[in-house]
């Protein structure tokens, strides 16, 4: 089954959970929500991640190299 290029990982996975949540009498005994968290979490995890390097990665450029001369 393929995914939709439109919806991320990370917001499928929140409406899920949601959706699981909704009318649920125990949702700290329901192993499926769990594991549908801790995927949200790792989704998480890793977007933060991403972030941090690219903006770790950005700050030891030089900032002539980021913006190109106009002439």
């Amino acid at each position: 089954m393929a995914k939709k290029g439109t919806e991320s990982d990370e917001s499928r996975l929140k409406k899920k959970v949601a959706t699981k949540l909704s009318g649920h009498e125990n949702p700290e005994g329901d192993a499926a929500l769990r594991a549908l968290r801790k995927r949200l979490k790792r989704e998480q995890r890793k977007r933060r991640a991403l972030a941090l390097r690219k903006k770790h990665a950005g700050a030891n450029k030089p900032a002539a190299e980021g913006a190109p001369a106009a002439g």
